[in-house]
């Protein structure tokens, strides 16, 4: 066996402690890199910040689950307030006298789920259907309930008035009601179709969640990364990062940089780090210029529209023309809030594929969402549309070709039920 040395060039990316950086900066929100700043604060002696002065005006934005729903802000914040729950305990001290009706009421509204109803474990418990009646007298109508069933029919038990025979409807007949089998229920109760017309708009004004708002303790707000605004019919934006922290080095500390100590190497390497964080920030702020700058050319109807008017667009779009790397780009975008005049959106969800029209041009998924919503919309409720009769809908009407799985895919999302169980009684 012959042994050799040889020598071997190759070409490698180091990920170093500084690109880490750069790009965890960069995929930071603005509330999540203010952290950030101030992490770096305690863990560096160089650094030294100052707060910015803060503003007094803030505009709610309702979230759930940082849901991009369409509304309007400008900070982030948590109001506490009093929950429905709390509420209720104390009702219960001021409306009963009985130690033992106290505690049991105190169980049960201790054991309710955030929709109201009565958790499993405790549906066993003695004096149950008592604590439930009386639950009655302090929360909604059908609070306590242990099925959806009980939730109805003591809500139906509360109304002064009632249709004939809704409470046979709803004890007898749910679940042929969840399968909009009409005829059935007009001859299993003798009825008219008419009649079961009448029985079934009631049962709509009940509410299947009798108290939703027990999940609800406090209100949150949502600060946007990026703010667009429409002035004398033209689009601006500028990055809401006015009030982070002001990064500065400590002067005490920097005159001791230079010279051969101990002391002076170990500052060096914190100074070091300390450029790098203002060179990272520097970066990732425009980074996120140069694609906000290139949204608003691309995508300028939707800032003044919203949805609706959302042109189809991927990342790798936006990333040729800004010549970036797309992975830059879905870094930069991620966790980031914009506002616009249109309403308030997560950033990564203006991204979308592109679905081919017949002309040749693309649609987005979104402009397809809301021509369905629009198509079943206006059906006839007698005859609602089947996913294929949409399908041929949106190839005659708009040259959108789009298939029947697809079809179905976006009304599930829609939160749209199937057309057998949009038709309507009459």
């Amino acid at each position: 066996m012959n042994m050799s040395l040889q020598q071997k060039q190759e070409l490698g990316l180091r990920m170093t402690t500084e690109l880490r950086q750069a790009i965890e900066l960069l995929q930071l929100s603005t509330y999540d890199l203010e952290l950030y700043i101030r992490e770096k604060e305690l863990e560096n002696p160089v650094i030294e910040i100052q707060d910015a002065e803060r503003t007094d005006s803030f505009q709610e934005r309702q979230s759930t689950n940082y849901s991009s729903q369409e509304t309007h802000s400008t900070e982030w914040v948590k109001q506490q307030e009093v929950s429905k729950r709390e509420q209720m305990l104390r009702q219960v001290e001021i409306d009963f006298k009985d130690v033992e009706t106290k505690q049991l009421l105190k169980t049960l509204i201790h054991s309710l789920d955030d929709n109201g109803y009565l958790c499993a474990e405790m549906q066993s418990i003695e004096n149950v259907e008592a604590g439930i009646e009386l639950l009655q007298q302090i929360g909604p109508p059908g609070i306590g309930s242990r099925t959806l069933q009980e939730c109805l029919l003591l809500q139906v038990k509360s109304c002064d008035e009632h249709p004939k025979l809704m409470e046979t409807f709803i004890s007898e007949y749910l679940p042929y009601v969840a399968e909009r089998k009409w005829a059935d229920i007009a001859k299993g109760l003798n009825i008219t179709l008419a009649q079961v017309n009448e029985l079934h708009e009631f049962l709509l004004t009940l509410h299947p969640r009798p108290c939703p708002e027990l999940g609800n303790s406090e209100t949150e707000f949502m600060m946007p990364d990026v703010i667009v605004e429409e002035k004398d019919g033209k689009l601006s934006f500028h990055l809401n990062d006015r009030d982070l922290p002001k990064i500065s080095l400590r002067k005490e500390y920097v005159s001791s940089l230079k010279g051969t100590s101990e002391l002076s190497s170990y500052l060096r390497d914190y100074h070091k780090q300390a450029q790098w964080l203002l060179t990272s920030i520097e970066q990732r702020r425009n980074t996120i210029i140069r694609i906000v700058t290139d949204l608003l050319e691309k995508q300028d109807a939707f800032f003044r529209h919203g949805r609706k008017a959302l042109q189809p667009m991927t990342m790798k779009d936006v990333a040729d023309s800004i010549e970036m790397h797309e992975s830059t780009v879905s870094r930069a975008v991620s966790s980031k809030v914009i506002q616009t005049p249109a309403g308030t959106f997560e950033m990564r969800s203006l991204f979308t594929s592109k679905l081919a029209a017949q002309d040749g041009d693309s649609v987005s998924p979104s402009a397809v969402k809301t021509s369905i919503q629009s198509l079943i919309t206006h059906e006839n409720k007698r005859k609602p549309l089947s996913d294929q009769k949409i399908v041929d809908l949106l190839l005659e009407q708009q040259g959108i070709t789009i298939s029947r799985r697809t079809v179905s895919k976006y009304r599930e999302e829609l939160h749209i039920p199937s057309s057998s169980k949009r038709k309507s009684i009459l």
